[in-house]
């Protein structure tokens, strides 16, 4: 019996290993294609300066503590609004859905907004945009807040992985007119994961 017991043993700790990197790889999946994106002058966020000297994006290490799932609620009937940017422009939102989850021991919740713009669009017809700021920001990354790209889930629940948090444009160039984060996204606690960022 002992013999037994220590071979299960065994595989239970193999596949859980197994689980872990795969998480690993599709977050470095992520992260190399953010960082192709930036190296390519025609996508390229950074000045043509900052982009001779671009070496890749400074990450977080991975923390799947990170990575929640969300009760998520489809607002109902809601209303365009103009998103204020770091700009005049002001580009049509409204509320897709509130994620409710629930981080080391309390419960927060975050608006998910969809693009007007976007959701014209075949190929990001089911994307959702989650800003947010975090007690990070200015310190370890910018001080606007960062991103999050989501699609539509097919059930009440969203992932919403803070691994794949990067920072808005204008944190790279003036040039750019980015969403700010509205204040209901304020989270009161370091997430101390995805894209950091060296303050000029």
């Amino acid at each position: 019996m002992k013999t037994i017991f220590i071979i299960t043993f065994t595989i239970l700790i193999f596949c859980d290993d197994a689980i872990s990197q795969d998480y690993q790889e599709t977050i470095h999946e992520f992260q190399n294609e953010l960082n192709e994106e930036y190296r390519d002058p025609e996508e390229s966020p950074l000045t043509k300066k900052d982009l001779k000297s671009f070496k890749g994006l400074d990450f977080y290490p991975i923390d799947e503590k990170y990575k929640v799932v969300a009760k998520f609620e489809r607002a109902v009937n809601p209303i365009p609004f103009q998103m204020k940017t770091t700009t005049d422009r002001l580009p049509t939102y409204e509320l897709y859905g509130i994620a409710t989850f629930n981080f080391e021991g309390n419960e927060y919740r975050l608006n998910v907004y969809q693009s007007h713009r976007l959701r014209e669009m075949e190929e990001y017809k089911d994307y959702l945009f989650l800003p947010f700021t975090d007690q990070t920001n200015a310190l370890e990354t910018y001080g606007g807040g960062r991103f999050m790209d989501l699609k539509i889930p097919e059930s009440d629940e969203i992932v919403i992985d803070f691994n794949k948090a990067y920072n808005p444009y204008c944190a790279y160039n003036h040039k750019y007119s980015c969403p700010i984060p509205p204040r209901e996204n304020d989270l009161d606690f370091e997430v101390k994961a995805g894209v950091r960022y060296k303050q000029k």
